[in-house]
Order: C-alpha cells, then structure tokens, then sequence
C-alpha cells in the first residue's frame, strides 16, 4: 500500500484539484493522509467532505505551524510501504502512482522519481545513491522538491523534516536519497508543480522575491550538505564543492542584476568565498562558461 502524504494551508481554491487526482488514480490501493495546517479558510472543511466520500482518505487538523511540522505530522500517521507527497495547489496524472510504485519494484529501487509537465524527459536512469545527488544537484531532471518521488517507508524511520528552517526540502533530500541504495527514473512527466508567488520556493522563479533571510538558509544548508556529503562520499567531494561555489556565483549574479540591496552582508561573504577558492573554481570539470564570465565580471582580484 501506498501512502499519500498532503499538507494544505489556505487553498480552498486549489485543494480540490490536488485531492481529486489522487482520488482519480489507476492504482487503487492507498492511504492519503491530509493534514490541515491551521487554515483559516475552507480549505479543511474541504478536505473533510471529501473524507466522508472515501474512507481512504484520514484529515488531521492542527494548529497553524512551519510546513516541517505539518509533514512531520503526516508522516507519523503514515502505514503503507511506499511514501509519496503531493502539494494542495498541484496535481498528478491518474497513472502517478502506478508508475512510480512500477519504476521502484521493477528495478528494486528504494527511491522513484517522474518526471513533471516542467521537466520532463524520455530517459531511464538507475542510479547508485551518489550518481542520484550529482543529477540532483544539477537540477535538469529533477530538483529537491518532495513530490514526483516515491520513497520506501523504511528510509524515513530516522527521518523527519526539520522544524526549524523554512525550506525543508533542500535540508532533508540529499540525506534520504544517500541511504537508498538504488534510486530509478524515467521523465515521463506524471506531476505538475503549479508556480504562483505564493508558493514557498516563489523566489526560485521570481528571483527579485529574494531576500537575506531566505539566502542566509540557503548558504547554511547548502554548506552543511558539501560538508556531510564529502563525508560519506569523499570520490565525489570535489563535485559537492562545485555546485556549493555554482550556487554562490548565481547568487552573486541574481542579486547584481536585481540591485537587492537586502542582500548586501550575503554578497560580500560570498565574493569573499569565491575570491578564496576562485583557481578551484575554475578548475573545476564541471564549471560552465557561463559561470567563468560572471567570476570575471563580479570579482576583482
């Protein structure tokens, strides 16, 4: 069985779009659990009514906390043998289910992942752990975004979101996907992320929404992840190292072109960074041309 896992806030104009494509899966044999996460509109009352239809569906509501919490939340509640998320202001194709839970068991794979209306391509991957993140990390396939990926159960029994940051997913996905031994994909696009200003990663798209708080969360997790990461890989570290130093120098770039002054503290930390380690950028294998361009433009010697 499968459990179907969705945190809903204040989108009583979405949320049934989200709960009527799971409920409109070609694989029947699931949990979906919802939690409502303190919304002050309709949408648990929502959640609720579709409830009383489907016995397979189980409301928590609970008072207004971080995502983390809410996911958290979710989790505990969750019995099937295989997690999946879906976000209340997206949607998924009606054979989502069949074909990640098909994409795991035919390559005994612990992770899945689709591809979505954004991303989509026709390849197959079966990747070792490590070959999973250096594709996570670029980014083109798939991103570190929790739905349009399936997880066996037993990868979260030392797993929780953390409760005390905002973006969750770029702290916690590099850590699940190291314990799985094999992680498949295929890029048929099975899930559709709906972009708004109001999504939690807004300013991933709308890069003038970006502001200190959230870069200083970046910077840390994203330090944090090259220093556990080279740990327990060490052949891929000068990888890891890479995209820690390609983020900064996009940062560095993103916040000259929209002149955000906010971010002034950040900027001078990263150009100092990038200053120190700039011959190791440069040669690096993986550094795009693009990226020596900026390092030229945005520092001086």
């Amino acid at each position: 069985m499968i459990s179907v896992l969705m945190l809903t806030y204040n989108r009583e104009n979405m949320v049934s779009r989200a709960i009527e494509s799971i409920l409109n899966q070609t694989y029947k044999d699931f949990e979906f659990v919802i939690v409502d996460n303190g919304s002050t509109d309709n949408s648990g009352k929502i959640a609720d009514e579709y409830a009383e239809k489907d016995n397979r569906i189980h409301v928590i509501h609970r008072s207004r906390g971080s995502i983390s919490a809410g996911r958290n939340t979710a989790l505990d509640e969750a019995k099937g043998d295989h997690i999946t998320f879906i976000d209340d202001d997206d949607w998924t194709e009606p054979d989502y289910l069949e074909f990640l839970l098909s994409l795991m068991v035919e390559n005994d794979a612990d992770i899945s992942i689709c591809g979505a209306a954004d991303r989509s391509f026709d390849e197959k991957c079966i990747m070792t752990a490590e070959q999973a993140l250096i594709e996570l990390m670029w980014r083109k396939k798939y991103n570190v975004a929790f739905p349009a990926k399936m997880f066996r159960k037993e990868l979260w029994e030392n797993m929780r979101f953390p409760e005390n940051i905002h973006f969750d997913d770029i702290a916690l996905m590099y850590r699940i996907m190291a314990y799985a031994d094999r992680v498949a994909y295929h890029g048929s696009p099975k899930y559709t992320f709906y972009r708004h200003d109001s999504n939690n990663s807004a300013w991933t798209t709308n890069h003038s929404l970006l502001d200190e708080k959230t870069l200083d969360e970046y910077l840390g997790c994203y330090r944090t992840r090259t220093e556990w990461l080279s740990e327990r890989f060490p052949n891929s570290a000068a990888a890891f190292r890479y995209f820690e130093w390609s983020f900064m120098i996009s940062m560095v770039e993103k916040i000259n072109r929209y002149d955000l002054h906010d971010c002034e503290k950040q900027l001078d930390y990263m150009i100092s960074v990038l200053k120190d380690h700039r011959d190791d950028f440069l040669n690096c294998p993986e550094i795009l041309d693009f990226e020596k361009e900026w390092l030229n433009k945005f520092l001086t010697v």
